[in-house]
């Protein structure tokens, strides 16, 4: 498959995820919800800080990939149009693309997940965000290892967004956030 077709096809999985009730549409509410059930699988209440983050960063992404696209974040796109949009506010505009859209996200993931407080996601912290995000079928020890691109143990907001870029870019085979 070239990177081109693993890029669409990867930002399609993405819809779908988001998709949350289903209809073929994505739209602001949807990423809500996709924030929320994510808190829940981590069982954190919602009023907590770090659930806060999270249910404020998701639609945060939305709005401002909206923006950057002249649309009105309360408008629902299609698939075609959010792979379109996705494509040119991320997968061309390289790293800087991935880290100004996911790196409040993921950085709210990060803090969701890291039970000991040091900044960092270790194997087992990275376990239980997979498992919460319904990617708890693969081999999480070695897709930590790929994404661990120091080889410290550890993965930081750094790390996990460049494996985010590269994952939509087609370059790696680490599903991090539930495709």
């Amino acid at each position: 498959m070239s990177n081109k077709s693993a890029q669409t096809e990867r930002l399609r999985q993405r819809f779908a995820l988001y998709d949350t009730n289903g209809d073929g549409r994505v739209g602001r509410g949807d990423l809500e919800a996709e924030a929320r059930r994510i808190v829940e699988a981590f069982g954190e209440p919602e009023d907590s800080p770090k659930a806060q983050a999270l249910l404020h960063a998701y639609p945060h992404m939305w709005d401002y990939m909206m923006q950057r696209a002249g649309r009105d974040a309360g408008q629902d796109l299609s698939v075609e149009q959010f792979v379109e949009i996705a494509d040119a506010q991320m997968l061309s505009q390289g790293a800087v693309g991935f880290s100004n859209m996911l790196r409040p996200s993921i950085r709210a993931m990060v803090d969701l997940c890291d039970v000991d407080g040091d900044g960092q996601v270790d194997p087992q912290e990275f376990r239980k965000w997979l498992a919460a995000i319904g990617n708890d079928r693969i081999d999480a020890d070695e897709v930590f290892r790929q994404v661990d691109a120091d080889g410290n143990g550890q993965l930081s907001v750094e790390e996990l967004v460049a494996a985010v870029g590269k994952y939509h870019a087609g370059e790696l085979d680490a599903p991090l956030l539930g495709v």
